[in-house]
């Protein structure tokens, strides 16, 4: 069987601290290397169209609530776990760029709504084309059922850490 990066950590923790249950790190270790590997991968494909991770994040859900494409600051920071000051500087950002506008919200001009504009809308389109089309190139190596399988078992995972639909979750550190 082949090794892995985590597989190597294991072996070195096992070797010099051998009284305790590594075993969290098969999981939990494997998952943030997954994640540190496919940023690399699917970075590239937003950095072609000028934008980010981050940004393409908030035009994915300006675009995903349908039209006319609009939701409050603190409904996207919510929604994308980031802090307030996080959302500020990915929208001005944005907005810089003629991709979104923020406007007092008409029932509560206390309120802003961001709306994705025409251009926003034809960039996230085009994007997420490249991107889907990204993410079944790195699952390729999968079969239908294996994907399944890790779908289901991450869906448990994040289910056992207090995730869920609707439910407001709780922003991010870093900006």
């Amino acid at each position: 069987m082949t090794s892995d990066h985590i597989d190597v950590i294991l072996a070195e923790e096992r070797r010099e601290m051998p009284g305790l249950d590594h075993s969290p790190v098969g999981v939990i270790g494997r998952i943030t290397r997954l994640a540190q590997l496919l940023d690399r991968e699917i970075e590239p494909v937003f950095s072609e169209y000028g934008i980010n991770g981050g940004e393409f994040a908030v035009l994915a859900a300006l675009r995903r609530a349908g039209a006319p494409y609009q939701l409050t600051p603190a409904r996207l920071a919510g929604s994308l776990m980031v802090t307030s000051g996080g959302m500020t500087k990915r929208l001005a950002a944005l907005q810089q760029r003629g991709l979104i506008s923020r406007e007092p919200a008409t029932a509560d001009r206390r309120s802003l709504l961001v709306t994705l504009t025409a251009a926003g809308k034809d960039l996230i389109e085009a994007v997420m084309h490249d991107h889907l089309a990204n993410e079944k190139r790195l699952l390729a190596g999968l079969d239908s059922t294996t994907q399944h399988d890790i779908a289901r078992l991450l869906r448990q995972a994040a289910l056992a850490l207090g995730d869920r639909a609707g439910r407001p979750q709780p922003a991010e550190h870093t900006d």
